[in-house]
């Protein structure tokens, strides 16, 4: 299992290198500049100026001298400061903002395989019933819906219309003076929405997938046998079937990572919310490269990440594959 584990990290490096080397090539391809921001709305900027603040941010250096720097930086973990007005390190803008993220996706993560699972096998025990038909119209819904319109909806008629959740942020007026279960509650009532929209179309894949591999599984012959035996269909389904079943869901769950860190993107800019997508979405609009490398890095350091814990859990539930 060590050795499982060392040859996964050693592969992440690499990996990572690349990352940050397409990304970093495609920012600087994408049209305008940092500089453009600052001098496009003022008459009195000249040409010299432009030179100068292109200079000062080392923009007029090649893209592989600006990559080698920036490398450079990052193995001191330093992502640089912004190029924004306040000029703050990105690493201190990041750790401000990295907690929520991680919070939503999780709970998303969390709300995915609590619902999804129990509704993928019942869809496969009930197979062709009312409620695997259901779940099916469901699923088609879940993909065909874009989550921003979603999103866009729920908070038309849940805080609009209806006014049972907040729209926007994370905290209320007045959070700081409410006790501290009040403002637990008060974070809650305000995640229910994104952590709903984030998950929404996982619940509908996860859920299709999990009712699929029950439905493959339930064929084989050693459940057949487990029948045979005498075992109640509860102990034949959830201690048999399920683990086996489970197998390609554990990969997936790895895969859907960077969806969902790049879907924070969309409910976090919509919902107002200070977290990583809403700084990304900030930063590529102000064009500030290194703030964008720095979330996309933490983007595809926790994606990395998420693998190699699918990984893990992959050779947790199946043997055969440590030795791979």
């Amino acid at each position: 299992m060590l050795r499982f584990l060392a040859k996964r990290l050693l592969m992440m490096i690499p990996l990572l290198i690349g990352i940050t080397l397409i990304s970093f090539v495609v920012i600087h391809l994408a049209p305008g500049e940092p500089t453009d921001m600052q001098t496009d709305l003022n008459p009195d900027a000249s040409v010299e100026l432009q030179e100068r603040l292109r200079a000062q941010y080392g923009l007029d250096q090649p893209l592989y001298v600006q990559y080698g720097q920036w490398l450079g930086r990052l193995s001191r973990l330093d992502f640089g400061e912004s190029f924004s007005l306040d000029h703050r390190p990105v690493m201190e803008k990041i750790r401000e903002r990295l907690p929520i993220t991680i919070i939503i996706n999780l709970l998303s993560i969390i709300l995915i395989l609590a619902v999804a699972i129990p509704i993928g096998i019942l869809s496969a025990t009930r197979r062709n019933s009312l409620f695997d038909r259901a779940t099916t119209v469901f699923v088609f819904i879940g993909f065909a819906m874009p989550s921003f319109w979603l999103a866009l909806l729920l908070m038309d008629y849940g805080g609009v219309r209806l006014g049972l959740f907040p729209i926007a942020g994370i905290r209320s007026l007045g959070h700081e003076y409410l006790s501290f279960s009040a403002r637990i509650w008060d974070l809650v009532h305000h995640l229910i929405l994104p952590v709903f929209v984030s998950a929404f179309g996982g619940l509908a894949g996860f859920s299709r997938y999990m009712r699929s591999n029950m439905l493959e599984v339930v064929r084989q012959d050693y459940i057949l046998t487990a029948r045979a035996k005498g075992l109640s269909e509860r102990v034949v389904i959830y201690r048999h079937a399920l683990r086996n079943a489970l197998l390609p869901v554990i990969t997936l769950l790895g895969l859907s990572v960077p969806g969902l860190i790049g879907g924070s993107v969309i409910f976090e800019t919509i919902f107002a919310i200070p977290g990583m997508g809403k700084l990304f979405y900030d930063g590529v609009m102000m064009r500030d490269y290194p703030l964008i490398m720095g979330v996309l890095v933490i983007g595809a350091i926790l994606t990395l990440v998420g693998n190699l814990l699918a990984d893990i859990s992959y050779a947790m539930a199946d043997p055969r594959i440590r030795r791979s």
